[in-house]
C-alpha cells in the first residue's frame, strides 16, 4: 500500500487483491495556543522531508490522480490574527471537499499582460507562504505555494517557507513582466536553488494556450514549443505542472500528447500535469479570463452567458471539456491531477467551485477506472475502521466533524 495524498490513508491500485485500509489523518485542533507551541509546531514541520509530506507523495505519485483546491491571500495589510480568521472560514467552507491539498497563489501586478485594462484592480496580497501556513494549520493539509521568482530577497524567502513555515511543496513561476528590469534570479537559478535546498520539492506552470499554430506564428517559430519548455523545467528538476485555467480542450490535449511523446523519445517518464478549472458566472469575470491569457472560444462564451444560470452552465461545460480531454489523452502516457479555484470574490462563482470539484472528482476516478467511495469519520472518538478486503480504492476524507459516527457518503462500485 502507498500512502495517498487524502488526508493520509493508504490507497491500493486498481486491480489490487488486498485490503484497503483507511488511515485518517488528526485534526488540526481549534484553539489558542501559546507562541512556544506554534515555534515547536513549525520546527517539526521544517524537519520533515519531502518524502514525509502527502501531497508532495500525491504529486509525483503517477498511479492516482491529485485533486486541489486554489485560493488567494488576503490583502497584505490584514493582521496575522485576522489572516488565520480568514483561513479557518475558508476551511469551514472546504473541509467537505476530498481534496489532497491546497494551491496558495502568489498573485504579481502584471501591467503588460495584455493590451486589456486589467478587469480588477491590482492589491498587494499577503505573502503566500504566510499564508498558506495559515491554511495548513486551520485545515490539517499541506499546501503547495506558489512564488514568483521576481523578488530581491527569493533566497530568503524560500529558507523562510522551510525552515520557518515548514512548507514542502513550491510552485516556481516566472517574471510577470519581461518588459522591466529583473528583481530576483533568472528561472534557471531559482530552479537549482529550490532543488538545492533540504525538504523541498517544486513545480513549475505550463499554459496550453501557449501550444498553438498561432501563438507560435507570433513569436515566429514553425510549430508550438510549450512542450519543449516543460521539458527543459522536467530536466531541471521539476516534480510536476500546474496548468493555466482551461477552458478550450485542444491546446491542452495537443500540449499532453507532445509532452507525452518527447518524454518517450528522449526515454523520460513524465510528469504529472494537474489541470485548473475556474467557473464563470457573469460577463466580467469572462473578461478577466481572457485578460489572463485564458483561451475560451466564442461560442463557449455564448453559451455561458447565454445561459439561464450561467454558473451552472460553466460547471457543466467544463465537466464536458475534462470528459474530452480524458478521453484524448487517456494513452499518452501523463498522468494528470485536477485543481479547482474561483477567479473572482463573487459568491456564486465560489460556491460552484465546491460543485465542481466534486462533479469532476467523480469524472476522474471514472474514467479511469477506479472503484471509488468517500467516507466520513470523527476522527476525534474513535480509530478508523477497516474497509473490508475488496479491490475498492477508498478516498478519505477526514472532516473532524462533531458526529459520533462514520458515514458512508459516497460509493462507486
Amino acid at each position: 500500500a502507498k500512502r495517498c495524498g487524502f488526508l493520509g490513508c493508504r490507497h491500493l491500485p486498481p486491480g489490487s487483491d488486498y485490503a484497503t485500509r483507511g488511515l485518517f489523518a488528526r485534526r488540526v485542533r481549534r484553539h489558542k495556543r501559546s507562541d512556544s507551541a506554534r515555534k515547536v509546531e513549525s520546527r517539526t514541520y521544517a524537519r520533515r522531508t519531502t518524502m514525509d509530506c502527502a501531497l508532495f507523495s500525491s504529486l509525483t505519485d503517477p498511479r492516482r490522480p491529485t485533486f486541489l483546491h486554489g485560493l488567494t491571500p488576503p490583502l497584505d495589510s490584514t493582521a496575522p490574527e485576522a489572516a488565520q480568521a480568514v483561513a479557518e472560514k475558508f476551511v469551514a467552507r472546504s473541509r467537505v471537499l476530498a481534496s489532497d491539498g491546497f494551491i496558495v497563489y502568489d498573485i504579481q501586478d502584471e501591467p503588460s499582460r495584455s493590451g486589456a485594462d486589467r478587469p480588477y484592480p491590482f492589491r498587494k496580497l499577503m505573502d503566500s507562504g504566510a499564508y498558506a501556513a495559515c491554511v495548513r494549520k486551520a485545515s490539517g493539509k499541506e499546501c503547495l505555494v506558489y512564488k514568483c521568482v521576481d523578488d530581491a530577497a527569493f533566497d530568503a524567502w524560500v529558507r523562510r517557507a522551510r525552515l520557518v513555515h515548514g512548507h514542502a511543496c513550491l510552485n516556481v513561476v516566472g517574471r510577470p513582466a519581461a518588459d522591466r528590469p529583473a528583481q530576483g534570479p533568472s528561472i534557471k537559478d531559482a530552479m537549482k536553488l529550490v532543488q538545492n535546498t533540504p525538504g523541498l520539492g517544486f513545480g513549475c506552470v505550463c499554459i496550453p494556450e501557449r501550444h498553438t499554430d498561432e501563438y507560435a506564428a507570433q513569436r515566429g517559430k514553425a510549430a508550438p514549443g510549450e512542450h519543449l519548455n516543460m521539458l527543459r523545467k522536467h530536466e531541471a528538476g521539476a516534480e510536476w505542472f500546474i496548468s493555466q485555467a482551461v477552458y478550450d480542450p485542444a491546446p491542452t490535449i495537443r500540449l499532453l500528447s507532445d509532452y507525452g511523446d518527447e518524454c518517450r523519445a528522449r526515454g523520460l517518464t513524465p510528469k504529472k500535469v494537474v489541470l485548473t478549472f475556474a467557473p464563470c458566472g457573469r460577463p466580467k469575470t469572462m473578461t478577466f479570463l481572457k485578460w489572463l491569457g485564458i483561451r475560451v472560444p466564442a461560442a463557449v462564451e455564448e453559451r455561458i452567458l447565454g445561459a439561464e444560470v450561467p454558473v451552472d452552465e460553466s460547471v457543466t461545460l467544463l465537466c464536458e471539456t475534462l470528459e474530452t480531454i480524458l478521453d484524448a489523452t487517456k494513452s499518452c502516457g501523463v498522468p494528470l491531477g485536477i485543481s479547482v479555484e474561483s477567479v473572482s470574490i463573487f459568491k456564486k462563482e465560489i460556491e460552484a467551485v465546491h460543485e465542481l470539484m466534486r462533479r469532476m472528482q467523480a469524472i476522474t476516478l471514472d474514467r479511469m477506472g477506479f472503484k471509488w467511495k468517500v467516507v466520513w469519520e470523527d476522527i476525534d472518538t474513535k480509530p478508523a475502521a477497516v474497509v473490508p478486503a475488496s479491490t475498492a480504492t477508498t478516498v478519505a476524507v477526514a472532516a473532524g466533524v462533531a458526529a459520533l459516527v462514520s458515514f458512508l457518503v459516497a460509493k462507486r462500485a
